[in-house]
């Protein structure tokens, strides 16, 4: 049974009042200067890229190789909890819940018109729309969202895990994974500030997603509706969400999140079956079977190329952009995932990441972002025109028109986003109420009031952002300069992983030859 604190003993003040004060400190200035706000944080984006860029990428190549150690040694097998443990909670349920916290509506916004900001600025300074072109746009977004993105989501979660349910550190946080290396602790200077850090970036990073999902939601009801897109519409539609994931949040874990995400799983696959049978199901299947294997044939040349000669921008655009996004959110999708991951092994959890989760984000882009890319190419809907003259919500949105019964087709769409959104964020309050509180052990929920009360909070950084002229672009921006501090909070989390998991084998060892 689960069980939750509602004891305002439990809060954790410094953190929760240290939080708040950062997120009025950010916001303020961003709604009374928006112009100066726009300026500042795009010369910081500009600043990481350009300087720091790089780190990105050898982070993310150093987590795959870190996994697939962890994965394939003795340490696979070892299980989160006792040795006989069984997981709480079923297949199906555990890839739900960490997919539709892990990916959101972002995913649906980029796996239908990622595409088209390729084909016109592919990489390897291939031409534009050569055929070259057309590939590598219906293939990189399957990369951008596959087997890195989610190492560098499986990696906190188990390192917080671990220390969770080995050790029974009664600390469902950031710092729980870094504990080797916090002499005083969890509650020490070090760990407080490694959590400040990461609340901070959580409400930051979160921005990001719901930035991006508002609009498109919002066209897609203008559409419907024959409202005009408008702020104002899209401060309703992030209201209606927050309203929404605080119900979710008030249900707690099984009965909210967990149902929510099953139901959610189940109409995304009904829509993407339709989509593939009306739609050109042969070209769809036959280039997301070659994008597929160009990803797996040019995996290494991916991860690793800088282009360091031409340097037309794309990868600070598009794959440092891609891995700051997971770093600013993989701590937040760790603890959410430790949570939901008792009784299963090490090894289960990286091959369920990594698998389930770049199978299924594959899926929505093999079938979304090819049946527009078809529209395009035959001359049907100017996709990238839209893009360019109106808005991406505006081009996702005439992309499902075009389907037969495209209202109805619109209007499952939208639903579907509301849903991720709301799980996702839903998570996110209930991530930022465990890490707020004093003590939580396994099996344990943080308060009810915590989880609402930063459900709204969530909502405030991308209501300020989407506020600014261009504010979607400002969002993308944002995320790079919150996320650069956890670099290094990652690299703590790894050797902290394996430090506790060598001492456990070798007491192990020790008590059995004794």
């Amino acid at each position: 049974m689960t069980k939750t604190i509602e004891s305002k003993k439990e809060l954790d003040s410094t953190i929760f009042w240290a939080t708040l004060v950062v997120v009025a400190a950010a916001a303020v200035p961003i709604l009374s200067a928006p112009v100066k706000a726009r300026s500042v944080i795009t010369h910081l984006y500009d600043l990481v890229t350009l300087n720091f860029g790089i780190l990105y990428i050898w982070y993310a190549v150093g987590v795959i190789i870190f996994l697939a150690f962890l994965a394939f040694s003795k340490y696979g097998s070892v299980r989160l909890g006792e040795a006989d443990s069984k997981p709480e909670f079923s297949t199906f349920s555990w890839i739900g819940m960490l997919f539709c916290a892990g990916i959101g509506a972002g995913m649906l916004y980029w796996a239908t018109i990622e595409w088209g900001f390729y084909i016109d600025n592919p990489p390897f300074g291939v031409a534009p729309r050569s055929t070259n072109a057309i590939e590598w746009a219906a293939s990189y977004g399957i990369f951008h969202w596959g087997i890195t993105g989610w190492a560098i989501y499986c990696l906190p979660t188990l390192a917080i895990a671990y220390p969770f349910y080995v050790r029974r550190v009664p600390y469902l946080r950031l710092s729980t994974a870094c504990s080797q290396f916090l002499v005083g602790g969890v509650n020490s200077k070090s760990g407080r500030v490694i959590d400040f850090i990461f609340m901070v970036n959580l409400i930051g990073g979160t921005g990001t997603s719901l930035g991006l999902s508002t609009p498109m939601i919002s066209a897609g009801i203008a559409k419907l509706t024959g409202l005009s897109a408008s702020f104002v519409l899209d401060f309703c539609v992030m209201t209606f969400c927050v309203v929404l994931f605080s119900c979710s949040a008030w249900m707690g874990l099984k009965k909210g999140i967990q149902r929510l995400s099953e139901l959610n799983m189940v109409i995304a696959l009904a829509l993407l079956a339709f989509v593939l049978l009306v739609g050109p199901t042969l070209f769809i299947l036959k280039m997301g079977t070659n994008s597929i294997g160009l990803v797996l044939q040019n995996f290494i040349q991916m991860n690793t190329w800088t282009d360091p000669w031409i340097n037309s921008g794309f990868v600070e655009s598009w794959t440092i952009f891609y891995w700051a996004w997971w770093v600013a959110f993989a701590p937040f999708v760790g603890i959410f995932v430790t949570r939901i991951s008792f009784g299963r092994t090490l090894r289960q959890v990286i091959l369920g990441m990594l698998g389930f989760g770049s199978m299924g984000v594959g899926i929505f882009f093999i079938v979304l972002g090819n049946y527009a890319m078809h529209l395009e190419l035959n001359d049907i809907l100017n996709v990238t025109n839209i893009m360019r003259e109106q808005s991406e919500s505006a081009a996702i949105t005439e992309v499902f028109m075009s389907l037969p019964f495209g209202y109805y087709c619109l209007a499952a769409f939208c639903l579907i986003s509301v849903v991720f959104v709301v799980t996702t964020y839903d998570s996110a309050s209930y991530t930022l109420a465990s890490v707020a509180t004093q003590r939580l052990r396994a099996g344990e929920d943080p308060a009810r009031w915590q989880r609402l009360f930063w459900a709204g909070v969530l909502a405030v950084l991308p209501i300020s952002l989407m506020y600014i002229d261009g504010g979607q672009k400002i969002i993308l921006s944002a995320t790079i300069v919150f996320s650069l501090p956890l670099l290094a909070v990652g690299i703590i989390m790894g050797v902290s992983l394996i430090r506790a998991l060598r001492e456990d084998d070798q007491h192990r060892e020790i008590k059995a030859e004794t």
